[in-house]
């Protein structure tokens, strides 16, 4: 399995658009400079009154789908 690690500051408005169906994809950079995009449903746990804000990783097998994600 390998590993990417991401920052995200996502505010609730921006979540908002996101957890509504507008847009569904999240687009981000890990800290290696890698560009990713993954499922905005994997950022569920993690909202808060402010948005999404924080270090996380996110785990992917070997074809690159997604295996889990979780908070530094």
């Amino acid at each position: 399995m390998s590993q990417l690690i991401i920052d995200l500051s996502i505010s609730s408005e921006e979540y908002v658009k996101l957890y509504r169906g507008v847009a569904r994809t999240v687009f981000a950079s890990s800290r290696d400079g890698k560009k990713i995009r993954f499922p905005a449903s994997i950022l569920v746990p993690f909202v808060e009154r402010e948005g999404i804000n924080g270090s996380f990783v996110i785990d992917y097998d070997q074809h690159n789908r997604f295996q889990r994600i979780h908070r530094l």
